[in-house]
């Protein structure tokens, strides 16, 4: 569903701007975007109750926190189904460490993002979460060697 439809030029303003700061104050915004505090306000909380703006989260530094390293798995199930994909899709979006899971198309069916303390941690979810799942055929693990950008905002389209 195409949310984005009717979106104007202050929308995308707002949207744009709360991407990257998403602390600034509703006064800041609207003059940021040349608009007075109510509307700008108005435009906020619309775009929140259509759900266009899912909410507000602090990027934390995965090494300051422990958790310094990135897996990218690639998981391709062995007996495709609507039944099977769902119950992998279940299991693998509730894995810790898991922060994004996409199905795609390609030589794997998932592409997992995973976000662990180290190598033994992320042992410690292969062997107990996912090795036990029947239905997965093959796991590939790609290790980031260091983050090139991370939390990117979203280009808007015009």
């Amino acid at each position: 569903m195409v949310k984005s439809a009717n979106l104007d030029q202050f929308d995308r303003q707002i949207l744009s701007v709360l991407q990257t700061e998403g602390r600034i104050s509703n006064v800041e915004l609207a003059d940021r975007i040349g608009l007075s505090p109510t509307p700008c306000l108005r435009r906020v909380r619309a775009l929140e109750e259509e759900g266009i703006i899912e909410g507000y989260q602090a990027h934390l530094d995965r090494e300051s926190v422990g958790l310094g390293m990135t897996v990218f798995v690639e998981i391709t199930v062995s007996r495709h189904s609507d039944d099977n994909a769902k119950t992998v899709q279940d299991q693998i979006a509730s894995l810790p460490g898991c922060v994004a899971c996409h199905m795609v198309s390609g030589a794997a069916d998932f592409l997992v993002e995973m976000v662990v303390a180290d190598l033994q941690s992320y042992e410690r979810i292969l062997s107990e979460h996912l090795l036990v799942i029947d239905m997965i055929a093959s796991i590939r693990s790609n290790f980031s060697l260091r983050p090139i950008k991370t939390n990117g905002a979203l280009t808007l389209p015009e």
